[in-house]
């Protein structure tokens, strides 16, 4: 009875373990949707209001990776 009472305890340490390894790169993963997401809704509404800022795949991943604050960091290169 004692053995498989710790082999229960075991084996729910491992998996809680495993269930936190697992749950850190999927934050990541959304986290990162997010930024890409604003980042683009940013890049439309700044050039909606006449920015003229070309999209290409360099910006697109700036603003993409770092969001809004890419999305002032492209703005800022392209006006000074």
């Amino acid at each position: 009875m004692f053995e498989s009472v710790i082999g229960l305890a075991v084996g729910i340490i491992i998996l809680a373990l495993i269930m936190k390894l697992v749950s850190i790169p999927i934050h990541l993963f959304w986290k990162f949707i997010t930024n890409s997401i604003v980042g683009a809704v940013m890049l439309w509404v700044v050039n909606l209001f006449g920015a003229g800022i070309p999209i290409d795949i360099v910006r697109a991943l700036i603003a993409g990776v770092f969001g809004i604050p890419g999305v002032i960091v492209i703005l800022l290169y392209q006006y000074l």
